[in-house]
């Protein structure tokens, strides 16, 4: 049978909305990690879409994600909150501790949250995006199992930790940055090694810390960070936030989910929630906000550069095209998706766009 490749966005999230449910996930929760799942697609992250369902799954029915465990208070004082994830899913550990940070920062102006004792949570976007929805400012951090040398090493030893920020507009985008702190994804590589094709220098070093255009010998080796040794040392600072600070693992102690079915992950996150009317009142900022970008955008051009764009605004585009014409998954993660639908008893095809 030839599968669909395109899918309908919403159908797509309740497909992975019954798997999760069929697997013992609760509704509440299963909704949550196929929204955020889904909505990585569409803002064309895809390292961080769908295509995660799968990892997700096998990691639960190993015993290695608790989807019945509530995420419980460690500690917690005016501003601030201490959360234990207790090792259910990252997505749903993570709406936890955005609702907590944003109602602190309701209640006195700034609301902190760190985690222990998570899962892989998605793109930091998606928690940035309901933040802006209710007129906050949002930091948002995690930290990752080891792809990244530090500076001067050949090993890893520190996750392509990612930060996002995200702030509110008013006419504009709203300013959505959502970054790893490695030169490139490490799903570029493996499709690269899958192809046969070479990478670009600069990209990773191989298992004896030489620069490698071989997406194989980078496999074995290292992705390096952005910037250099600055992104090494934003890498470290995400790190010391969400692991050191929190009780979560970091550095060494945390568990790729690919490879350690042993042990818990143990993710630590870091959120941090800005209530502008706390500063200077919001139609006032979001004023500010449009000003500061239309006049980004208004700065000269270099030449054969259409548009000056602010981060998260391609994301959005995306997001808007593939609400309209579907999310185009590449056929193995539709292959691969189907047979996860055949083993709960749950159609993919039900969430096909018709050509």
């Amino acid at each position: 049978m030839s599968l669909p490749q395109r899918f309908h966005w919403e159908k797509l999230a309740d497909f992975c909305e019954s798997v999760f449910r069929k697997a013992g996930v609760p509704t509440e929760t299963a909704q949550i990690v196929a929204q955020s799942l889904v909505e990585a697609d569409l803002r064309g992250v895809d390292s961080h879409g769908v295509v995660r369902t799968d990892i997700y799954l096998r990691r639960l029915e190993a015993g290695r994600i608790q989807p019945l465990a509530e995420p419980s208070v460690i500690s917690e004082g005016p501003g601030f909150t201490l959360l234990d994830g207790n090792n259910n899913f990252g997505a749903y550990v993570g709406m936890k501790a955005l609702r907590t940070a944003l109602d602190r920062a309701k209640a006195g102006g700034i609301g902190i949250v760190g985690v222990k004792g998570s899962n892989h949570f998605g793109t930091g976007a998606f928690y940035a995006l309901q933040a802006i929805r209710e007129d906050m400012i949002l930091m948002v951090m995690s930290n990752a199992s080891q792809t990244m040398p530090p500076t001067g090493g050949i090993r890893p030893f520190i996750g392509t930790n990612p930060l996002c920020v995200g702030v509110p507009a008013g006419a504009e985008q709203p300013f959505v940055l959502d970054m790893a702190t490695s030169v490139v994804a490490r799903g570029k590589i493996i499709v690269a090694a899958q192809k046969g094709e070479p990478i670009p220098l600069g990209w990773a070093i191989d298992k004896d810390g030489n620069p490698t255009t071989d997406a194989q010998a980078a496999l074995e080796g290292s992705v390096l960070p952005v910037g250099g040794a600055k992104g090494y040392a934003i890498s470290m600072v995400i790190d010391i936030l969400s692991g050191v600070l929190t009780g979560a693992g970091y550095g060494q102690y945390v568990n790729n989910m690919y490879e350690n079915w042993n042990e818990d992950q143990n993710v630590g996150h870091f959120f941090m929630a800005i209530d502008i009317q706390r500063f200077i009142p919001l139609p006032f900022f979001k004023g500010r906000m449009d000003d500061y970008i239309r006049s980004l955008k208004a700065e000269p051009k270099a030449p054969g550069v259409p548009e000056i764009l602010i981060p998260g605004e391609l994301e959005h585009r995306q997001s808007e095209r593939r609400k309209q014409y579907g999310i185009e998954l590449p056929l193995k993660v539709a292959e691969e998706l189907h047979g996860i639908g055949l083993r709960y008893g749950v159609s993919l095809l039900d969430a096909a766009m018709p050509d």
